[in-house]
């Protein structure tokens, strides 16, 4: 099969689309033609080589945590899907990548909604398993004001769509330019930057209840001080966070909290309560030019890639 890989760690100039040995899938597990697969940072952080120090990689390594496509491999044991079952998914943990190719494996996939395209559910799994995993870590419940930091991204949107179907009452933080975007999401947008708690006084006189920080733009201290416990703050993106007491939630071997999101999702979004922004798609030969746009930090929404 072609896959888009990269042979050494360095910038976005390093990927290429090679020829490569099929996967196939284990027990417990499913293997999909790919239609479509999200971009993540953890996608360039990985990459780049930032993290090589907790993370190893065995190199040539094929990005991408999550797609989308039709069934056509499935493991002993599965129960519930079969082949020509269009889903959407994530890869094995333990791969941190391997669905920027023709065929991937999943470890955790539920049923393709409806009413999303194959692009959308291809961006749609990694960000419902992260917005599952922090609204649980939170306590969010019904009646709850969450201040999402960052929330016209991938994970903020939706975040912030999976806690007003709970119930929470949404703030989120972006330039001005996305306070339309945002409010056409049923969030309450908000200026980001230095005078938060003032511009928030006037939005929440009750004060917020639970923070994400899905930005890692350095303001956990004034998050810290705006929810009044470093206990009520998660950040998915700041690698300071032990420094101010918050958080730091991410996938971990074993399975996630978050896979229980996946079916809630599809749910969700057949009722028409749910829905994926999308950013950009770019072809898997212009696999880089996805990462940049990814790393740029100013995407509306999810980046996606379609495999032909």
């Amino acid at each position: 099969m072609f896959a888009v890989q990269y042979h050494r760690y360095g910038g976005s100039e390093v990927l290429a689309v090679d020829e490569v040995e099929e996967p196939h899938a284990g027990p417990g597990r499913v293997r999909i033609a790919v239609r479509a697969t999200g971009v993540t940072p953890a996608d360039w952080y990985l990459r780049s080589g930032m993290l090589r120090d907790f993370v190893s990689l065995d190199l040539p390594h094929i990005p991408g945590m999550d797609a989308a496509g039709i069934v056509d491999e499935v493991g002993e044991g599965v129960t519930g899907s079969a082949v020509g079952d269009a889903v959407f998914g994530l890869v094995p943990f333990a791969d941190r990548g391997g669905a920027a190719a023709e065929y991937a494996v999943l470890e955790a996939w539920a049923p393709k909604p409806r009413s999303w395209s194959f692009g959308e559910a291809g961006g749609a799994a990694g960000n419902v398993d992260t917005a599952t995993r922090v609204l649980e870590a939170l306590d969010a419940v019904e009646g709850m004001t969450l201040l999402i930091e960052g929330a016209a991204g991938g994970v903020g949107t939706i975040t912030a769509q999976l806690a007003r179907a709970r119930g929470l009452t949404v703030i989120g933080t972006a330039g001005e330019g996305n306070h339309g975007f945002l409010e056409g999401l049923g969030v309450v947008p908000v200026t980001y930057g230095p005078g938060l708690a003032d511009r928030l006084a006037a939005l929440a006189p009750r004060g917020v209840d639970v923070v994400l920080d899905a930005a890692g733009k350095g303001s956990l201290a004034e998050l810290v001080a705006i929810a009044g416990d470093p206990n009520r703050v998660v950040t998915i993106a700041d690698f300071d966070a032990a420094r101010h007491g918050v958080r730091f939630s991410r996938s971990e071997a074993g399975g996630s909290p978050g896979w229980a999101g996946l079916p809630l999702a599809a749910d969700l979004a057949d009722q028409g309560r749910l829905t994926v922004p999308l950013h950009a798609a770019f072809p898997l030969e212009e696999t880089a030019a996805a990462h940049d746009a990814s790393a740029a930090g100013h995407a509306r929404g999810k980046i996606v890639i379609t495999v032909p």
